[in-house]
């Protein structure tokens, strides 16, 4: 009897404590946790197999690194050029609702305001409601740009040589589209030296260090902000708008060194090697992807008179991207330091496919200048009588290094194909993803679907009005799904249109025309990822089926009416 009373004030204390231990539980897992840091790292002119991880050659040990560790979406679009795309990753909306069917010229009809418009908010506006502190490097691109009359005091701008003060009507500047930070240029084409357009905030930045280069600014610039939001507890958002690699080819010299070599193999070794590395890593599947023929009549590379010149600007190509890769690979030290990257989103993409354009044919102008700030003359190298990399050389990598950079797909920037409308995309998240590490996601994905995503993930919330104006319902489906390795389908539609270039997806059917001719091609995307086989001549009422659904599209998405047309 004595025992059982010697052990009657344990017990309930047993209990005591059992039941303690268990409201704690419940009280911990009733505790949230905290909403991610979000952060969007954007390459511009990317190809599709570019980075090691989605095939190329190039050296991204930080890009691969986020592959291993997150998930690689393999059905994912972009609206084929930069500035559209920037509108409709920023708004949550197809580019034309969000004010860029264009460029960033102010043309009078709705969709083509070159800016964002009044009925669209920011992902930066969005998240900053929900607490998150905001910030931005990079390249802005989605303001009307101010330009001189005369084009001479145009050229006197971009070479540094006069002020004209604002470079785009300040309203329109990233700190008043809610970020409260931003470094970086307001128009889109730089020199990576000496970049015009440069600002902090909305103040010009009128000189730059001599060793200047603006790939390592823009990624250091996002270091310095990771380390300056440690000091609170709210979470971040920030957006890191590279230029690298687009046009003009330049790049440091121990850079290019690298890869002065590799680039000599020619254009069909180096596609052939990329598209077997893809076979292998089991990103596309050789029976639903082929390799497509190049073009009738195309120099052979062994035939070809400027072997040193194209070798070299493919060179630059990959040393601009290599020294991408270092900068985000110092993102991430600065998340891993501050104890913030398990509680990251990131995701990387890029605008468009790489570009087939001959930029030295531009000649200068416009966003393009003629010498450099101590005078120097820049060479436009039409005829390639000067070697890429230098400031004072304006070139680009061409069509055959496009079709190489967008392996496997057909076609490049601009164009409505997969290789102007595929992007490679990348999310991590070690505390948020669940699907297996390094897994790829076949989910159909388009830019303006981070809008949702992160709304979801953030628990902020999509305005109908903001600042006195009603918003545009966002077009977007979150991601969320995919980052548990569901399987889902995502968008059932997707439309583009850009300078006359233009596709309908619905299901698995895709129907394109390019800018240059409006005959619609039609292809199955579950047999024929690389738009080979052309099923147009054979199914003439789906493809009348899904013009009308193209047509509905364009009349409710503000594509038409087009600047000076009436259709």
């Amino acid at each position: 009897m004595k025992r059982g009373l010697f052990f009657l004030p344990v017990l309930i204390a047993c209990i005591l404590m059992l039941g303690a231990f268990k409201r704690k539980q419940k009280v911990k897992k009733a505790v949230k946790d905290p909403p991610p840091n979000i952060i969007v790292i954007l390459a511009d002119d990317m190809g599709f197999s570019d980075a090691g991880c989605y095939g190329g050659e190039i050296h991204t040990p930080n890009i691969d690194f986020l592959a291993k560790n997150g998930v690689r979406y393999t059905q994912f679009y972009n609206t084929s050029r930069c500035c559209p795309t920037r509108a409709s990753l920023l708004t949550g909306l197809y580019n034309q609702q969000a004010g860029i069917g264009k460029m960033t010229e102010a043309e009078e009809e709705p969709g083509y305001l070159g800016r964002l418009g009044e009925n669209t908010v920011t992902l930066a506006e969005v998240l900053k409601s929900a607490g998150y502190q905001t910030a931005m490097s990079g390249k802005w691109h989605v303001s009307n740009t101010i330009v001189q009359k005369n084009p001479k005091d145009q050229l006197a701008w971009l070479n540094h040589q006069k002020d004209f003060g604002d470079f785009s009507p300040l309203d329109q500047y990233p700190t008043n589209r809610g970020f409260d930070r931003f470094f970086g240029t307001i128009w889109g084409v730089v020199d990576f030296f000496d970049p015009f357009s440069l600002v902090s905030g909305t103040t010009p930045i009128k000189d730059v260090p001599p060793d200047y280069y603006h790939t390592d600014a823009i990624n250091d610039t996002a270091v310095a902000y990771i380390n300056s939001f440690q000091k609170t507890d709210k979470p971040f958002f920030m957006y890191v708008a590279e230029n690298a690699p687009h046009w003009p080819l330049q790049a440091k010299p121990e850079d290019i060194e690298k890869y002065k070599d590799i680039y000599k193999a020619g254009w069909d070794a180096i596609r052939e090697a990329r598209y077997k590395k893809m076979v292998g890593l089991g990103l596309i599947d050789p029976e639903t992807t082929k390799l497509p023929a190049n073009n009738k009549g195309e120099v052979s590379w062994e035939n070809n008179p400027d072997k040193e010149f194209d070798a070299r600007a493919m060179a630059v190509h990959a040393a601009m991207i290599d020294r991408m890769d270092r900068g985000i690979g110092r993102i991430i030290d600065a998340l891993r330091k501050t104890g913030k990257l398990d509680n990251t989103l990131i995701v990387f993409l890029s605008d468009n496919g790489a570009s087939p354009e001959n930029c030295a044919a531009y000649g200068p102008g416009f966003d393009r200048p003629n010498m450099t700030r101590d005078g120097r003359p820049i060479v436009y190298a039409t005829k390639k009588q000067v070697l890429p990399g230098p400031q004072t050389s304006y070139a680009s990598i061409g069509p055959r290094w496009a079709r190489v950079a967008n392996t496997p797909f057909k076609y490049a920037k601009a164009e409505s194909y997969e290789g102007g409308v595929h992007t490679p995309m990348i999310a991590f998240w070690p505390k948020g993803i669940t699907a297996k590490k390094g897994s790829f996601s076949g989910q159909v994905g388009h830019v303006m679907d981070f809008m949702n995503t992160f709304i979801e993930v953030s628990g902020a919330k999509y305005p109908a009005t903001f600042k006195g104006k009603s918003i545009t319902p966002s077009q977007g489906i979150s991601l969320v799904s995919s980052f548990t390795g569901k399987k889902s389908g995502g968008h059932v539609n997707l439309f583009n249109e850009h300078f006359g270039a233009r596709y309908v997806r619905s299901g698995n059917w895709k129907m394109v025309s390019l800018s240059n001719d409006s005959t619609w091609h039609l292809y199955d995307l579950d047999k024929d990822k690389s738009e080979v086989n052309d099923l147009a001549p054979a199914n003439q009422a789906r493809v009348k089926q899904m013009e009308n659904l193209w047509k509905q599209w364009a009349k409710s998405n503000q594509v038409f009416p087009k600047p000076g047309r009436k259709d």
